[in-house]
């Protein structure tokens, strides 16, 4: 994005001295549920979605165990001595995880791309495919990945009975100061068992979304980012705020036609501290977005880590 070193400046050493961000709770009110996880898998026809924190997700769909955006350290950072720390332990215990048979990754940053956790799945979980956009793959094969598809922004693989669709979002990429936007990033439209689901990665709010579900959809499930958008005149254009991801939902629900309106599921909040927003500030939002658009309250979900719900 055009002119993101002078904001990130601005934001961090003058917008944060004359508007210091509002306080936070204390990470132990954050509550965390025990999963409930069909061990090995759920059946064929079932989708159970199970929530770890930030963006990761474990899907069981077509009786497949999918993963997304797989994130289980401590800090979202290239160090382990600095950068944002989990405020909430992961949801599943790594070790506790079902036989992993998929990954489908958004992009590169920390908070999504963990190096030590690729590291972890390629020894426990090698048989896992990942699907990732364009450019990642070299990135994941150096940490003993093995199976690795690349797609493009509407490209599709169909894997083990399960297709997945590489769909467009409004992000950027960077592990660093000079590889800014080698990498794609995107979103994934997953179908499987006659059900269908949409993992949002991480974005701003774009015109696409009608697209998606036209084209991916009708949707059951939709998992989409609600949180790290404070300062608006920065985040804007890379991560939604709950009124802009509840606009992003109506889009892609557009497609529903006689089939159920889809869930919506918050994610990307209250796990990392990434911007200045209060970090319990996002649901908060959600809901109340949800109401003003007379939008049925059961077809809202905003899991606690380790929640499960089957769909």
């Amino acid at each position: 994005m055009p002119g993101r070193v002078g904001g990130l400046i601005r934001w961090r050493f003058v917008d944060r001295v004359l508007h210091p961000p509002p306080g936070d709770p204390d990470p132990s009110s954050f509550a965390v549920a025990a999963p409930a996880v069909s061990v090995p898998r759920a059946e064929s026809d079932a989708l159970v979605v199970t929530w770890v924190g930030h963006a990761t997700f474990l899907v069981q769909i077509g009786g497949r165990n999918i993963l997304t955006d797989p994130m289980w350290s401590e800090r979202a950072s290239p160090t382990t001595l600095a950068g944002p720390r989990r405020w909430v332990r992961p949801g599943i215990a790594f070790s506790d995880l079902p036989p992993i048979d998929a990954v489908v990754q958004s992009h590169n940053h920390y908070d999504h791309l963990d190096d030590a956790t690729v590291r972890a799945l390629a020894q426990r979980h090698h048989q896992a495919r990942w699907f990732a956009p364009l450019g990642l793959a070299p990135f994941l094969r150096a940490r003993g990945i093995a199976r690795v598809t690349e797609l493009d922004w509407w490209e599709a693989r169909h894997d083990d009975g399960v297709t997945y669709t590489c769909a467009p979002a409004q992000h950027f990429s960077a592990r660093g100061p000079l590889d800014r936007n080698r990498t794609l990033w995107c979103s994934w439209g997953i179908a499987a068992g006659g059900r269908r689901l949409y993992f949002g990665g991480d974005s701003g709010l774009h015109p696409d979304y009608g697209p998606i579900g036209e084209r991916c959809g009708p949707f059951d499930v939709t998992l989409l980012p609600i949180g790290a958008y404070e300062p608006r005149w920065f985040m804007r254009p890379v991560h939604m705020n709950p009124e802009e991801a509840v606009q992003a939902y109506r889009a892609l629900a557009r497609s529903a036609g006689a089939h159920a309106a889809p869930t919506f599921v918050a994610m990307h909040w209250g796990t990392f501290k990434l911007t200045d927003e209060p970090m319990d500030e996002p649901p908060r939002r959600l809901r109340a977005a949800w109401a003003e658009a007379g939008l049925p309250p059961g077809r809202l979900w905003v899991p606690a880590h380790g929640e499960t719900r089957q769909l």
